[in-house]
């Protein structure tokens, strides 16, 4: 172990606490997250195999009426072996599933044009694929190092990171400092969208009790508009009697607008036909053909909610749609 407690002293900030990750097996390296003194934290394990990589995530307690955010630093080196970018990948995806995740750090994956959601090298494709399929957006726009864009900052929310700037280099790195700031994480709202349960509804009382309404009376000698509020009235009285209401709740109430299930079976069957090739058992070319159909799938549903989140902007709002790259 290059890095130990005796070394904090020269790292370490006054009002702040020293969050690290050490490097195993070899000299040099580590990752390291100095966090506030004033926010409260945990250190976080995402699963299985951290030690093959270099990464460290925390879970930072959200203030009054704010939400947790979940931080990670990752540092990639540029030969890391493909079982250890799965591990990421894996972490990655776990620390997608909460409400406000930031992931920053030096992927060395400079071959992705993440302008156009394209890489070159095989890795780089399965991290790119990674991202695309969780939904993530990659908010960082200029290169960090001699033209290449090396270092990444990556969130599920539009809005949560904002004020991305540059810094010019520190001491003798040759990556750019990059200055950003996380913007408030609002508290995830539980649904409270009530819907009608037609399975428990009573239908012979329905019709007996709008049969009881003497129409003829009620309606005569009113305009279409008085008899429209009063046929409302009785329907909506009847609704209420007969047909119970019930809360959403459950994955379809989080599920993001426009993850419909055409899409989850697209991406459902990507993941199968990729554990296949892995194992041998689906060949390449087939394995790309469902790659390609399911990136179309979700094209397409991005291109639609850009429209609807176009149309909103003026209005401000906020809400989770789906995320592209940009």
């Amino acid at each position: 172990m290059w890095w130990d407690g005796s070394y904090d002293w020269s790292v370490e900030m006054e009002g702040y606490r020293l969050c690290r990750k050490d490097r195993q097996g070899r000299r040099g390296g580590a990752v390291t997250l100095c966090v506030n003194d004033q926010l409260e934290c945990v250190g976080l394990c995402l699963g299985m195999g951290e030690e093959l990589t270099e990464s460290l995530w925390v879970r930072i307690k959200g203030r009054a009426g704010t939400g947790d955010i979940l931080v990670g630093v990752c540092y990639r080196p540029p030969d890391q072996e493909e079982r250890a970018d799965e591990t990421l990948c894996r972490q990655i995806g776990a620390a997608s599933r909460s409400q406000a995740p930031v992931l920053m750090g030096d992927f060395n994956h400079p071959d992705i044009c993440w302008r156009d959601n394209t890489a070159g090298h095989k890795q780089s494709r399965r991290f790119l694929e990674c991202v695309d399929d969780k939904f993530l957006l990659q908010v960082m726009e200029e290169p960090t190092r001699r033209g290449a864009m090396l270092d990444l900052v990556l969130t599920n929310k539009g809005g949560l990171v904002g004020n991305v700037k540059l810094r010019g280099s520190l001491g003798c790195s040759d990556h750019e400092m990059v200055e950003f700031k996380i913007l408030r994480a609002a508290r995830k709202a539980h649904s409270k969208l009530a819907t009608l349960d037609f399975r428990r509804a009573d239908f012979g009382l329905f019709r007996d009790l709008l049969g009881r309404v003497p129409w003829d009376t009620a309606l005569e000698g009113r305009g279409a508009q008085e008899n429209w509020l009063i046929f409302k009235d009785h329907l909506l009285q009847t609704q209420e009697r007969c047909i119970p209401a019930k809360r959403e709740s459950g994955k379809n109430a989080r599920r993001p607008t426009g993850m419909n299930k055409e899409l989850l079976e697209k991406l459902k069957y990507k993941k199968e036909a990729y554990r296949g090739w892995k194992q041998g058992q689906v060949a390449w070319e087939k394995y790309r053909e469902i790659v390609q159909a399911a990136r179309d799938q979700v094209r397409k549903a991005k291109a639609l909610i850009d429209r609807i989140k176009s149309d909103q902007g003026s209005q401000g709002q906020q809400e989770k749609l789906l995320y592209v790259h940009r």
